[in-house]
């Protein structure tokens, strides 16, 4: 009785043992890690030598796991259930590469790589998020307002404005995750005509400028202006008409200055007795002169 107690003791003791020194033993550590859509993906298993068995293990978010074993005693691959684009040629130079070939959407998710020596196991792992480059595009809407898109892009662009300026941003998630951020410039806001739309995103930085006055909306301005001009020349023009020519009219319709004719009539009779005067005295003087020279004749 006393014997087998022990026995239970010395196999609890064991297994203790053993997973401790299992725990021990075992190195995990992860990554994160990001690749473009399209592009391929390189991950490495932690750098041990003498491996005799190394197993990458796949848990995407679409579709379901993967193994990858190998074997050296046997230089035996085993695949199950994985793509043709994930591959691995299990090189001890190369750490055991796993490459992901043209990564997808459906290509993100956890990987983890398992590696087994006389030193124990060893295990790195990674985080993989496949990013997706927006479509640019900058264009003017019907109201010459810049618009500048990024779309379909993961994860979400930020998009700035040159001049600084409140624009109007808007953000729409699809289906597959990826986000289309549309921004609208202000135009009212700066009277500079040429604008500048920077992106920024993980997988690009790009700058695009355009300008959205439009000649015909130019020439429709000017013409409104000349004609403002042409319209207010007229109308002064046409007060000015109306007012010379009133004036005339004016002067045609005025009765005759009575006062003046009175007053030309009293100076006359004011005069006349004076000037018949002046005539009486002038004809006195005569007969006297004729008198006087008649005397002195011999």
């Amino acid at each position: 009785m006393k014997k087998g107690a022990d026995m239970k003791i010395a196999g609890k003791a064991a297994c203790i043992f053993v997973l401790l020194t299992i725990t021990k033993l075992t190195r995990i550590t992860g990554n994160r890690m990001a690749a473009q859509v399209g592009h391929s993906a390189v991950m490495t298993c932690p750098n041990r030598t003498g491996a005799t068995m190394v197993t990458w293990k796949i848990s995407p978010k679409i579709g379901g796991p993967c193994t990858l074993g190998f074997r050296a005693d046997q230089n035996l691959v085993d695949r199950t259930n994985c793509s043709d684009s994930v591959k691995s040629e299990f090189k001890s130079e190369q750490f055991y590469a796993l490459e992901i070939q043209q990564v997808g959407m459906a290509d993100e998710g956890n990987y983890s790589c398992e590696v087994v020596n006389q030193e124990g196991n060893f295990h790195q792992m990674y985080q993989l998020t496949v990013l997706v480059p927006p479509r640019l595009s900058l264009y003017c809407e019907n109201h010459s307002n810049p618009v500048c898109e990024a779309a379909a892009g993961r994860p979400a662009a930020e998009i700035l404005w040159v001049p600084e300026n409140n624009s109007m941003t808007e953000i729409d998630s699809h289906d597959n995750d990826t986000v289309t951020v549309l921004s609208r410039f202000t135009a009212h806001s700066t009277d500079r005509k040429t604008v500048t739309c920077m992106v920024y995103h993980a997988t690009l930085n790009e700058t695009m400028s355009t300008d959205c006055s439009s000649p015909q909306r130019d020439l429709i301005l000017y013409i409104t202006i000349a004609l403002g001009f042409l319209i207010i020349i007229t109308f002064m023009a046409v007060i000015y008409y109306f007012k010379l020519h009133g004036c005339r009219l004016c002067h045609k319709t005025k009765p005759p200055d009575t006062s003046l004719t009175h007053s030309l009539e009293d100076d006359t009779m004011e005069v006349e007795p004076y000037t018949t005067y002046v005539q009486k005295e002038n004809t006195i003087y005569n007969s006297v002169s004729d008198l006087t020279g008649g005397q002195n004749l011999p």
